[in-house]
């Protein structure tokens, strides 16, 4: 499987660590200090669709094919104001797609479950192009009287199209149980035999253990990856890895001691926009011509769950 577009949409609204010290008991150095996010783009006037719509427009444009080409629709998303249908299927027909697909919720993850799946149903040789979409808003999760959370994310979506050919290399996608961790609980409608209180929590995280599970399991997975394909990480082009903390990028990249030129960040922009992270990022370093054709990717993420995916790849060069 390899990759033949990429796409990505960000909301107009931009929203300064000083604007959000305006009502929150915080500061653009405490939030800069401790995460290495200065602005975040946030939800406003535009609908996650939009957003998931436009990406999936600008991935399929470059893929070069058309939306009738497209054999399935693979859509990452944690949470959105429908629980049914789907957030995929709301963009079959505004896209001009008629074929299958189905929501995954691989927290921050998404996006690399959703490779692996897609390169899966790739290899059965009964689908060949195949439209990934990561949408989403996990500003909607958050409890915007306390800075813990809501000063971390930001909104977004990102797109990829993806194909038969030589591309990647390796998968490795992994899950455990660790649900007091993170998580964000909605309340269901209630019935006239239920007995359980059920309530809506806004995003409860354990910073502190949040930030020891995501870089022990990042680096176990990117040294199984690496040593599983007789790779260091001088073979590494370029690590595009989950763009949640710049604190938590840099214990991987001293763990690999590699240089700094290899890891681009966007996370200082946008905050962490969940599993739209990696794609934005990589359609934005390809756009700008960052991504060299023939270059070695190494792709990690982690998220609630506990979940993480990792992958490396050959880059091929998309016209735009």
């Amino acid at each position: 499987m390899k990759i033949i577009g990429t796409g990505s949409a960000l909301p107009e609204k931009v929203v300064t660590n000083d604007m959000l010290a305006g009502f929150l008991n915080t500061s653009d150095s405490w939030i800069t200090t401790r995460t290495g996010i200065h602005t975040r783009r946030l939800l406003s006037i535009e609908t996650l669709e939009d957003l998931a719509l436009k990406a999936a427009r600008a991935a399929i444009e470059s893929s070069g094919i058309q939306p009738e080409d497209i054999d399935y629709l693979i859509c990452s998303n944690v949470a959105n104001s429908y629980v049914s249908p789907s957030l995929g299927s709301m963009l079959l027909s505004p896209l001009g797609c008629c074929c299958p697909t189905f929501d995954l919720n691989g927290a921050c993850a998404g996006l690399v479950y959703s490779l692996d799946i897609a390169d899966a149903f790739i290899k059965t040789k009964k689908y060949r192009n195949i439209l990934i979409v990561a949408a989403e808003e996990p500003s909607r999760f958050c409890n915007w009287h306390e800075r813990e959370t809501s000063v971390l994310f930001g909104d977004g979506a990102s797109a990829l199209v993806v194909t038969d050919g030589e591309g990647f290399m390796d998968f490795r996608v992994t899950g455990d149980t660790h649900t007091d961790v993170l998580y964000y609980k909605r309340a269901l409608e209630s019935t006239p035999y239920d007995r359980v209180e059920d309530k809506t929590e806004p995003l409860v995280m354990q910073g502190r253990e949040v930030f020891r599970l995501a870089v022990e399991a990042s680096i176990e997975d990117v040294d199984v990856l690496l040593e599983r394909n007789g790779m260091t990480g001088e073979d590494i082009d370029v690590f595009l890895l989950h763009q949640a903390n710049l604190r938590i990028i840099e214990c991987i990249r001293e763990h690999l001691d590699q240089p700094r030129e290899k890891f681009p960040t966007n996370l200082q922009n946008y905050g962490n926009t969940s599993s739209a992270s990696i794609g934005i990022l990589m359609d934005e370093l390809s756009r700008a011509g960052q991504l060299k054709d023939g270059a070695t990717l190494l792709l990690s993420s982690f998220g609630g769950g506990f979940v993480t995916g990792a992958a490396i790849l050959k880059w091929s060069g998309i016209q735009y």
